[in-house]
């Protein structure tokens, strides 16, 4: 029986391994230097999205009218914060079972990351497992941020597959509709299995395996 997908798409942040805090804090650094208000229900609106409409979110509401050059500034300034974190990180820092469940995948399937952030290649190779993926696509290579599903179509096409034959997981409302409308299927972890337009609702990593079969 011929397998139904033969590439598995994952998002990173969140599926693979958790930087959500480490984003917190560090546009949390960048709010309090600007003096405008924010906390980790606002950080929830900034999963999977650009660096860039991060920051006019965080905006949102505040009397502050930044130009283009001072918006870039602040970008780069959260992302050197980021990036200080996660130069502290290790393979230690990815699930034992998350790590071997890709080992196990990458034997029968096709595999890529696919994520809006600049930093998955240098995450990954910090965890030491960028070897595991066929296809790494970050956001310095993506014009659109998710929900625009440019992200995954580029993975596809550099697996050489089409969207059909590709699963693909993810964590965020904005990555499952960039999934859906580019024809993928999506696996939905946390705040995603709760949406109704999710193809697949699982709690785990590890229940991707009963997709598969």
């Amino acid at each position: 029986m011929e397998k139904k997908y033969k590439g598995i798409i994952f998002d990173l942040d969140g599926v693979i391994c958790h930087t959500d805090m480490y984003h917190y804090k560090a546009w949390k650094a960048i709010a309090e230097k600007l003096q405008i208000p924010f906390d980790e229900k606002k950080n929830n609106l900034l999963r999977g999205i650009s660096r860039a409409e991060s920051l006019d979110i965080i905006l949102s509401g505040s009397s502050l009218k930044l130009t283009e050059r001072e918006k870039n500034s602040l970008t780069e300034e959260k992302n050197n914060i980021y990036r200080d974190m996660l130069s502290k990180m290790s393979e230690s820092d990815i699930d034992t079972e998350t790590k071997n469940m890709l080992i196990t995948l990458k034997k029968k399937y096709m595999l890529a990351v696919a994520s809006s952030s600049k930093n998955a290649l240098y995450i990954l190779q910090k965890l030491k497992i960028d070897i595991l993926f066929n296809v790494i696509v970050q956001g310095s290579d993506i014009n659109y941020s998710k929900p625009h599903p440019e992200v995954f179509m580029l993975a596809s096409e550099k697996m050489k597959l089409k969207s059909k034959e590709c699963l693909v997981v993810e964590d965020s409302k904005s990555g499952v509709i960039a999934a859906l409308a580019g024809g993928f299927d999506c696996a939905g972890l946390g705040d995603a299995s709760k949406l109704n337009c999710t193809t697949y609702p699982i709690k785990n990593l590890k229940n991707i395996e009963a997709i598969l079969l």
